[in-house]
């Protein structure tokens, strides 16, 4: 109930009808917000970088004092028993008494830890790249929720195609039993038209279940119950002003998430490697120490004691361990660097592939475009010729056919071009 209520707050701010019984009306920079918001994914990159948030402030204890308070009390159940000789004799002394209790403060703090200062540098990396990887979930959830709605949008397209199909199939049976009736038309043209309509019908119901489906995963990228009525708004039509705008190839690689998580990682090893050269220096802390304690048995008495001290430590030889962990991280360092420059590669590559899918899909709209004026054309002559019986029932088939091809050639046209498009700024890191 109460995630229903925050959804339906979201959408109330965004301005989306909420009219019981009616689909909610979601244009795509609303759905973008709404999955924003209410994607999972989202989220747990958000509580990531929050979690190594406060990892890096915990690593900043190890500059503080740690101070630490303790005491004891003891009672004594049997004492110790001493044995002493005394003039030849041997004589028993119990030793102790029967209550102790202490009580002690302590804080010691480093002054000196070069390799604990660099590892300060490497917690800030861990947020730095909790971060970057946040950025990479948002940016690859817009793609995905731009391509899910892309899709509804192209599964729309096609229902009205074949709604519209199935509307030219019903009103030339019509026009076929009417020339039927008066002996102009053969019972094979009136079977011909009858099966276009029976032909017709599957293929709508077919667009509408393809519909159903891609507003389902749009509904699942966006975060929401699948239960939600929900409309995208608007067309592929909507999308032809930036296909036909003159586009530039695009190859900075600068924001790719792929290769800034490579960079941070490349700086973390080379911190790492820091850290491990500064063990061989030495580190010096510093400590106080406060102790109050009282034996007795009957009466206390109390006695208070402090110290102070300075440690220092001086690395002399462990075995070549320190040194065989630079030789580690050091080659690791090298891997990165060749990984780096193969997703480099794999990256470019891919960029200029979907430049070239980008280009070919503004040469099939051009084409799709310029053949649906021409089909529809020759539809509408097709149709008039049947009428008069100019023109055989096959043959305006034929148009039917060929016009229905080309406006779903033009749809699909547009939408690999959006497809295409986000796909690459996912891959440029555009948000």
């Amino acid at each position: 109930m109460k995630r229903f209520c925050f959804i339906s707050l979201i959408f109330c701010a965004l301005g989306i009808n909420l009219q019981a019984q009616e689909p909610l009306q979601v244009t795509l920079d609303q759905a973008l917000e709404i999955a924003l918001a209410e994607s999972n994914t989202i989220k747990i990159a958000d509580m990531t970088v929050e979690k190594s948030g406060y990892a890096k402030k915990g690593s900043y204890a190890a500059l503080y004092p740690n101070v630490n308070i303790s005491s004891s009390y003891q009672r004594t159940l049997l004492k110790q028993v001493m044995v002493m000789d005394m003039g030849g004799q041997a004589m028993e002394i119990k030793v102790g008494r029967d209550n102790n209790i202490s009580a002690s403060a302590s804080a010691s703090m480093p002054l000196v830890n070069a390799p604990l200062w660099e590892s300060l540098k490497l917690s800030a990396l861990d947020v730095e790249m909790a971060v970057e990887q946040a950025r990479s979930s948002k940016v690859s959830m817009i793609s995905q929720v731009k391509q899910a709605f892309y899709g509804v949008l192209l599964a729309k397209e096609s229902l009205a195609v074949m709604t519209q199909v199935y509307e030219n199939a019903q009103a030339n049976y019509e026009k076929t039993m009417q020339r039927y009736q008066v002996g102009k038309a053969s019972e094979l043209e009136k079977l011909r038209a009858q099966v276009n309509v029976m032909n017709a019908e599957p293929n709508v119901s077919s667009a509408e279940n393809a519909v159903l489906l891609a507003t389902w995963q749009l509904k699942a990228v966006m975060g929401l119950n699948l239960d939600t009525d929900i409309e995208a708004v608007g067309g592929l039509s909507d999308y032809t002003e930036q296909l036909l705008t003159p586009y530039v190839s695009e190859d900075n690689i600068e924001n790719n998430s792929s290769m800034i998580q490579l960079d941070i990682q490349n700086r973390m090893l080379e911190s790492n490697i820091r850290m491990q050269k500064k063990q061989y220096l030495p580190t010096l802390a510093a400590s106080i120490n406060y102790n109050y304690s009282a034996m007795g048995d009957d009466e206390l008495r109390w006695f208070p004691s402090s110290n102070a001290a300075l440690s220092l430590n001086i690395p002399v030889f462990d075995g070549f361990q320190k040194h065989y962990n630079i030789k580690q991280s050091k080659i690791a360092k090298d891997m990165l660097d060749v990984q780096r420059q193969d997703t480099e590669r794999q990256i470019r590559i891919a960029i200029r592939n979907y430049n070239d899918r980008i280009a070919l899909c503004v040469k099939n709209y051009t084409a799709a475009n310029a053949t649906v004026e021409i089909a529809e054309k020759s539809y509408q002559i097709s149709e008039k010729m049947y009428e008069v019986g100019k023109a055989t029932l096959v043959e305006l088939n034929d148009a039917q056919l060929a016009l229905e091809q080309a406006l779903l050639n033009q749809a699909q046209a547009i939408y690999n071009f959006m497809v295409a498009k986000a796909s690459l700024d996912e891959l440029l890191g555009k948000e």
